[in-house]
């Protein structure tokens, strides 16, 4: 607690200016130590070095569209409340299409996602699996799916508007998944196999 209220008083002493003021360290009776700028609380004076101040960047106004090689306006990321601009990538990285997870994998697999321009901070981003909604609406462009049963699912994305509404959808992705059984004869697992 005699720290924070050490750090706190030299914050707020680093925060003066110098030139302006005379600042006084002393110690009260149970030994913490006090920074003021009164004189008859008496005290050693204290030399503080100046400050380096950075002035704040001005915001600049947007630059005029890049024209690219069509003559088409490349798009910008828009600012949250502005009007909705389709993404121009909107899919699933990784995994790839029909990627099978093997045994080891536990059935765990991070689902990766490439958002252009990047995703606008009042859209969200959900998981489905097999049709369903598996995670629910986050500002992310990665997902975790976890403890799939063993067999054939298919993951999709689908991208949402602030108002909830969706604007986007991936391309499904076929992912096969391994489990270990105690069923098959080769199984580590099976003892009497």
């Amino acid at each position: 607690m005699k720290q924070a209220v050490v750090i706190l008083a030299l914050g707020l002493v680093m925060s003066l200016p110098a030139a302006a003021q005379t600042i006084y360290r002393t110690t009260d009776a149970q030994g913490n130590v006090i920074f003021t700028d009164d004189p008859a609380r008496g005290g050693e004076k204290v030399e503080l070095d100046p400050l380096t101040v950075v002035p704040a960047r001005e915001r600049t106004a947007p630059r005029a569209p890049v024209v690219q090689g069509g003559g088409v306006p490349a798009r910008t990321t828009a600012e949250p409340g502005q009007p909705f601009m389709p993404y121009d990538i909107f899919s699933i990285l990784s995994p790839e299409q029909e990627t099978t997870l093997p045994t080891g994998a536990a059935g765990n697999v991070q689902v990766r996602l490439g958002i252009r321009p990047e995703l606008r901070e009042d859209h969200r981003v959900r998981l489905l699996l097999d049709g369903q909604v598996s995670q629910s609406a986050m500002h992310t462009d990665t997902f975790m799916l976890s403890n799939l049963n063993r067999g054939e699912h298919v993951i999709q994305a689908e991208l949402l508007d602030a108002s909830g509404a969706v604007r986007h959808r991936t391309t499904p992705v076929t992912l096969y998944v391994q489990r270990a059984s105690v069923n098959l004869p080769q199984n580590p697992n099976n003892p009497g196999g």
